[in-house]
């Protein structure tokens, strides 16, 4: 009999589900890699979300400071407006303040020392002796960038900058141009690229103003503060808040970070569109694997019936359809996990972003395709409600 070896007297659903799957070694191909297909579409597009956000605070989170003062007006680092470096020294005889730190920043047009090409990056500096960075390769060199017209370049840096690395490690120095002026590049640090900004530079602010000899040294982009030992991050804040007018904001690193954060994943549509790639994601992958069970249930709507007709109750049948959901998606999960990691690693490497699979998007990835298609499951439930014994015989 056909049935003989599948429904065998008092088999497990789970078992049931198991053979019954690996029958269709074709199906089962077909129905692996969709469910494959969505978990690479899902990781793929909440990696880059997640990247999104981690690169967008990379330089804000190496901040030296408890407390910061920015302009309101300011939209993400790379567009940052000044304010008056008065309200530094203003929040300087506040309670709990020990140190105030400036820093500039701007966009940069920056000369390719080999092919002559011309593109933008991000500057950022402050006065070396303060430290504004807690990044070891600039304290090292901080007394270097005393010099004149020297910058640090980040070697993390896009391509499209030239090979100045290479160049720096064979000549000791790389002359160049940034902004129309002749500058000399005497060292390196790792920051890495972000959506917004594809390179950076790192200079003192003497220099920096001879770059941009139209900025008054008297309006900042940042104000770091750092307090006495003991205080509060979030009492301080309020302090200082409260006693300076609103064209500035103060904030924690905290409050900082998240301001940029919530500029790219509400005032920009690429957060919106990784979002609703990751959904499109789990919709394919249910569509998928409910096709797939449909079938197969419609295939064998006659044995289901049989086994109602000889006992079996309907929540075993059901618990059949719902394991097959779940091995498929354990099957489809490991494949599109090992493809993901490749992917993420090629990124990476042509990008710099920080493309990581953490154990928390693993984990949560599983947990969403094993509801994907258990999902599929539950609705291709509804075909096992017409095995009615009576109709088929």
């Amino acid at each position: 009999m056909r049935l003989r070896w599948v429904y065998e007297p008092g088999m497990r659903a789970f078992a049931l589900a198991r053979r019954q799957l690996g029958r269709e070694r074709r199906r089962l191909a077909v129905a692996v890699a969709g469910v494959a297909f969505a978990v690479v579409l899902i990781l793929m597009q909440l990696g880059f979300r997640k990247a999104l956000f981690a690169s967008a605070v990379r330089f804000h989170s190496h901040l030296r400071g408890e407390v910061f003062l920015v302009s309101p007006r300011s939209m993400f680092l790379a567009s940052m407006q000044s304010f008056s470096g008065r309200r530094l020294y203003q929040a300087l005889g506040v309670s709990g303040v020990r140190e105030i730190v400036p820093v500039y920043t701007n966009v940069a047009l920056w000369k390719n020392p080999t092919d002559g090409t011309t593109h933008r990056l991000f500057i950022a500096a402050s006065d070396p002796r303060l430290d504004a960075l807690d990044l070891e390769a600039v304290w090292a060199q901080a007394e270097s960038l005393r010099a004149p017209d020297v910058v640090l370049f980040d070697a993390s840096s896009r391509p499209e900058f030239g090979p100045v690395v290479q160049l720096l490690g064979k000549n000791g120095k790389v002359d160049t141009e940034v902004e129309g002026r002749a500058i000399s590049v005497i060292g390196l640090f790792r920051l890495g690229t972000s959506f917004g900004i594809d390179g950076s530079l790192i200079t003192s602010d003497t220099n920096f103003l001879r770059i941009f000899p139209q900025r008054s040294p008297g309006l900042v982009q940042f104000g770091l503060v750092r307090l006495e030992a003991g205080e509060t991050p979030e009492v301080v804040r309020d302090r200082i808040a409260a006693k300076l007018p609103s064209d500035v904001e103060v904030l924690t690193k905290d409050d900082l970070m998240e301001r940029e954060v919530n500029y790219w994943a509400t005032a920009q549509p690429i957060g919106f569109v990784f979002t609703f790639g990751a959904i499109m994601g789990f919709v394919v992958g249910l569509v998928i694997v409910y096709q797939i069970l449909f079938s197969d249930v419609a295939d064998h709507l006659a044995e289901y019936a049989t086994l109602q007709a000889i006992g079996y109750l309907d929540s075993y049948l059901y618990r059949v359809v719902l394991y097959e959901a779940l091995l498929l998606a354990v099957a489809g999960y490991v494949p599109g996990l090992l493809v993901s990691a490749q992917l993420y690693r090629l990124t990476h490497h042509a990008t710099q972003l920080p493309m990581q699979l953490s154990p928390a998007l693993i984990a949560g990835t599983l947990a969403v395709t094993m509801l994907m298609c258990t999902a599929s499951g539950a609705i291709a439930l509804r075909k096992i409600r017409s095995a009615d014994p009576a109709e088929i015989f």
